[in-house]
């Protein structure tokens, strides 16, 4: 009887340690993230920032990137995206060894000069930056990121839009593309990537890859 006892209580056990194993697993499982198995590379490009100084692939090494298309004449995605970003933007840094920055990319080089780029990205976090570049550098990097941008409004016109994606890409401090963080798209509002899911896929992310 008393070993029948053993038996019992060792098969409970197991079970228990098999439930709370998979609630663990499935705790350090990404919600929304979709992560490259093989981080990706980024091919060779130059574009400037909102101070007027060069950023090209060694401005990515040594940092955790969140890169994003938009333009400061955007009226709903970007500042959106961009108050997001800022909201959770100290507790990222506190995620990860390496230092985080934000990378905003104007789609619309057109109207936003260094200046304009300057004072819009200042708005949201002073620590944040703005890059730009003519298109026959934008089109590639952005597709090299699996982003899109197009611009099939009239530009004739001063407040012309500008089609762009509204995901963000996560860079590793080693300059390759590591994930993509994915709106969430509801009727009737803006589609934005939730902070607070960003942020918890973001550590699990950095966990996983350190």
């Amino acid at each position: 009887m008393q070993k029948f006892i053993l038996i019992i209580l060792a098969i409970v056990a197991a079970a228990i340690g098999l439930v709370l194993y998979q609630v663990y697993s499935q705790s350090q499982q990404v919600e929304q993230a979709l992560v490259y198995q093989q981080p990706r590379s980024i091919l060779p490009f130059v574009m400037t920032d909102h101070n007027g100084d060069e950023f090209a692939n060694e401005q990515l090494n040594g940092k955790w990137s969140l890169v994003f298309f938009g333009y400061t004449s955007c009226p709903d995605v970007c500042p959106v995206t961009l108050q997001e970003l800022n909201y959770v933007y100290a507790n990222l840094n506190k995620a990860a060894n390496d230092p985080v920055q934000v990378l905003l990319v104007s789609a619309d080089p057109r109207r936003d000069s260094q200046q304009r780029l300057n004072n819009y990205i200042n708005y949201f976090n002073k620590e944040f930056i703005a890059l730009r570049a003519e298109h026959d550098v934008l089109f590639p990097f952005s597709r090299n990121l699996g982003l899109m941008y197009s611009i099939t409004d009239d530009m004739s016109k001063e407040n012309y839009l500008v089609n762009h994606s509204a995901s963000i890409v996560l860079i590793n401090p080693k300059g390759q593309i590591q994930a993509i963080f994915k709106p969430e798209i509801n009727v009737g509002e803006v589609p934005s990537v939730d902070a607070k899911i960003l942020l918890s896929d973001f550590a699990k992310i950095v966990k996983q890859t350190t």
